[in-house]
């Protein structure tokens, strides 16, 4: 995607922007559609329009090269993504336990991910014999995107309690009012997530220092291949670590491995040691995607589920698109080296709330 926009003219700066801002209308959706799915008391109708929409925005992407054009198709993508998103996580936490949540979500996680990894492989082969022909590859991957509706279709999903007449009425940010209702144990968490967010940038500008630091295409894809399958292969394994050992203690690993990893961009990496960086964000990626999830999920009542992971997600995303823009901003009126030093220094901050707060955590 960096790649791409690149190729039609997009500034960095402006693809923080589209980034960031296609990442806030998938979150702010995820709270609301989120608050939603726990009224209704469904899940998989969200799942399946949300999985649609972003199949359909493949297609989009490849029509036309305007700016405003290429905006709308990210946030139609996106958009689906926050439809889906809380609900599905909210199903994931409905089929297990409190002491297995991190290994189903880093299950599922890992899963996700090794698709992750096989398409970029794919668009790998294909740009080698059809080098800048990127139009064509979000054409193809309408395919696999369109099998994947079809496959949600097939979930089978457990009978729940009819919800309360007169209680599907409510405003599109309703599910900010949980933060008043949530148990204390849940502010303090996600209170130390959103400082994080703002210092996590998106993946987009890791991939864009590659290029800037004069490696090919093809290497930038292959990097991120070997990335995504760390992820994939490890996610499952942290999982299980942080059910043994606890989520704080797998989350802090991970802030302190996502530190290592921004540091050392900013020392202008060699061929060799960019892979084992890429590794180090795999295993990142492992130790605090699903665990972050899991531990939401753990600390809130069975009956907000998607609500409690709707409105971490949604805020989150906005916080996002701060970020995002912000790490631009420094990336264009400084140097790249000056963003992954402040989110790297930042992060470390981050670290000493969770070890020093004294916060008590469930796990």
């Amino acid at each position: 995607m960096p790649i791409y926009l690149k190729s039609i003219g997009f500034s960095v700066l402006l693809i923080g922007t589209l980034e960031g801002i296609a990442e806030a209308t998938a979150g702010l959706s995820k709270g609301y559609f989120g608050k939603l799915s726990d009224v209704t008391g469904k899940r998989t109708p969200f799942v399946n329009i949300g999985y649609g929409l972003s199949a359909l925005s493949k297609p989009l992407l490849a029509l036309f090269v305007y700016p405003v054009w290429i905006f709308f198709a990210r946030t139609v993508d996106r958009l689906g993504k926050g439809i889906r998103t809380s609900a599905r996580d909210a199903l994931l936490s409905s089929e297990t336990t409190r002491e297995h949540k991190a290994k189903v979500f880093g299950f599922h996680r890992g899963a996700d991910t090794l698709g992750a990894a096989i398409g970029p492989f794919l668009a790998l082969i294909y740009l080698y014999y059809y080098p800048e022909q990127y139009r064509t590859l979000f054409l193809v991957a309408f395919i696999p995107a369109i099998a994947g509706v079809v496959f949600t279709f097939l979930i089978k999903e457990k009978k729940e309690p009819a919800p309360a007449a007169g209680t599907s009425k409510y405003n599109f940010f309703a599910f900010l009012g949980y933060w008043k209702e949530s148990p204390a144990e849940y502010k303090k968490l996600v209170t130390g997530l959103f400082a994080f967010t703002l210092l996590n940038s998106s993946d987009i500008f890791l991939l864009l220092m590659i290029k800037f630091l004069g490696y090919s295409d093809q290497k930038v894809i292959w990097i991120y291949i070997f990335y995504n399958l760390i992820y994939a292969l490890t996610s499952f394994p942290a999982g299980i670590l942080a059910d043994k050992f606890g989520f704080r203690k797998n989350f802090i690993a991970g802030l302190l491995i996502f530190a290592f990893v921004y540091g050392s961009m900013a020392s202008g990496p060699g061929p060799v040691f960019i892979y084992v960086i890429f590794a180090a964000y795999g295993l990142y990626a492992s130790f605090t995607e699903g665990v972050s999830k899991a531990w939401i999920t753990n600390i809130s009542d069975k009956k907000d589920t998607a609500t409690s992971l709707g409105f971490y997600t949604g805020l989150n995303s906005v916080f996002s698109l701060v970020s995002s823009v912000f790490a631009g901003f420094l990336w264009y009126t400084f140097n790249p080296e000056t963003m992954f030093v402040f989110s790297c220094a930042g992060t470390l901050l981050v670290v000493l709330y969770f070890i020093f707060g004294k916060i008590q955590f469930s796990k």
